[in-house]
């Protein structure tokens, strides 16, 4: 499978996969009504990382939008 995401793109969702689990992280820490919103940021951070690191997006791949230059 090609990949879909570029380097730009991948740090781009690395800086905001960070972002989103460190937020996560916060709001379960202090108690800030966690139930819905932790969770959610939780799993956006993750796809966004996983996204990075891979390098294949599926939305990308369904649309046929890429940003690798290969």
């Amino acid at each position: 499978m090609d990949k879909t995401v570029g380097i730009k793109d991948a740090r781009v969702r690395t800086a905001i996969g960070s972002i989103t689990g460190s937020l996560s992280l916060g709001i379960l820490l202090m108690d800030m009504n966690p139930e819905i919103l932790s969770p959610l940021l939780g799993l956006v951070s993750i796809i966004m990382l996983a996204t990075a690191y891979t390098g294949l997006c599926p939305v990308y791949s369904i649309v046929g939008f890429r940003t690798n230059k290969e």
